[in-house]
């Protein structure tokens, strides 16, 4: 684990300095803000991301487009994404233009313009992302549809794309209202990771971003979803050459000790050719061409996911049975030595190679402090040498259990 260097400005934010690749004068600048859809209220879904859109847009001092156009202009590269718990915006450049980095987005904090002529014909793209996505796309609207059922109450009814018709509703108030609230210093976290030293970074953060006010207090969210005390099903029509499955089960926060066992049993279950699903599904039975399992982790409750396209004739139902059974045997029987050891390596291995980059350090650093506690991440690479096939066995018991699994399945309508 590499350590970190941290500094608190009087404004609350949290800037942290983590050194990386010294001589290689490439470094990661990136800005978490704690808001993602689950800040967002029913009717008014999708903003969080719409709002990353509108962060390039004109500021007081930038016009529209400006901002990528300096960071082309010194080599950099600049992107930005919004999940369920946050939004992350980062530069990768060289450590010659820290300062102008910071620059750069302490102008976005505090002096986007927010016009609504630049908001409509951004909505579009945002309304057209949507159809693209998730409407014309059978395996995201499966995806979409697999969160509004399985969760009822919780903001993470919705993905951060938000519901169509929430899209064509907002209007420019909305936007702002939302930017007041949480593109604020105390609801934010700075990065400055790489070839850099920690006197120059802190020095230059605090210069560009101890001056911006806060401006209202964060909401507190209330938002525990009921309790889950039966299966969920449904079937979705689309027009598509095959039909798709979802089952997805209940899972704890991010946080919670039961992530390692439900990290080890995505890796089993289907990374790579040799994974479960991948050697029965897909080779043996020739059911599926495509199956994935995975564990999303978040601030509060969320799912773990399997998703399945079966190759074509095939009906989705058969491909629930076979799941359903290698789900059963992982709950009776234990996985090899063999199997327990691939899995470790993965695991080694994936958490190795994100520290090989200021890039990679900062989405992981950031990750965890975006949802508000980095002890796990210290824990990780202790809570790797625990994995073994009890753990497996008992997670799969705990977790893979119906009456909190919700099940959706995607096919053409029959005339």
């Amino acid at each position: 684990m590499i350590k970190f260097n941290k500094l608190k400005l009087a404004n609350k934010l949290e800037i942290y300095h983590i050194p990386l690749n010294k001589g290689s004068k490439v470094i990661n600048v990136d800005i978490f803000y704690k808001v993602g859809s689950r800040n967002e209220i029913m009717g008014k879904s999708g903003i969080a991301h719409m709002l990353e859109h509108l962060n390039f847009k004109s500021t007081k001092n930038l016009k529209t487009g400006e901002f990528d156009e300096i960071v082309k202009g010194f080599g950099g590269s600049n992107n930005a994404s919004t999940g369920f718990d946050y939004t992350h915006y980062f530069i990768k450049c060289s450590n010659s233009n820290l300062e102008k980095s910071l620059e750069l987005f302490a102008e976005l904090m505090s002096n986007l313009s927010l016009k609504d002529k630049e908001f409509q014909p951004e909505r579009d793209v945002v309304h057209e992302e949507r159809r693209w996505r998730t409407d014309n796309n059978p395996i995201g609207y499966l995806y979409f549809r697999l969160f509004n059922n399985a969760f009822i109450y919780h903001p993470y009814h919705w993905t951060p794309i938000g519901f169509i018709k929430d899209i064509q509703n907002w209007n420019i108030k909305d936007i702002k209202e939302f930017h007041e609230t949480y593109y604020q210093p105390q609801n934010a976290i700075l990065l400055i990771v790489g070839d850099i030293g920690k006197k120059e970074a802190f020095r230059l953060a605090k210069e560009k971003f101890e001056h911006i006010k806060n401006k209202n207090k964060i909401p507190k969210l209330h938002c525990v979803e009921p309790e889950q005390n039966g299966a969920k099903r449904a079937i979705v029509y689309k027009d598509t050459q095959t039909q798709m499955l979802a089952i997805a089960y209940k899972i704890p926060p991010f946080n919670h000790d039961d992530q390692i066992g439900l990290n080890a049993l995505s890796e089993y279950l289907s990374n790579g050719k040799s994974s479960l699903l991948q050697r029965v599904l897909v080779d043996e039975l020739q059911l599926v061409n495509q199956i994935y399992a995975y564990n999303l982790d978040s601030i509060d409750e969320n799912l773990f996911i399997f998703l399945a396209i079966c190759n074509p004739d095939v009906r989705a139902e058969d491909v629930e049975i076979k799941i359903k059974e290698l789900i059963n045997d992982l709950k009776e029987n234990l996985v090899s030595d063999d199997d327990v050891l691939r899995v470790k390596n993965l695991i080694k291995s994936d958490f190795v190679y994100s520290f090989d980059s200021s890039a990679r350090v900062a989405n992981l650093y950031g990750s965890y402090l975006a949802r508000g506690d980095i002890s796990p991440l210290y824990k990780f690479e202790e809570n790797i040498e625990n994995i073994d096939a009890n753990m497996l066995k008992q997670t799969a018991q705990k977790y893979f259990v119906d009456k909190k699994s919700t099940t959706i399945i995607l096919k053409k309508e029959e005339q």
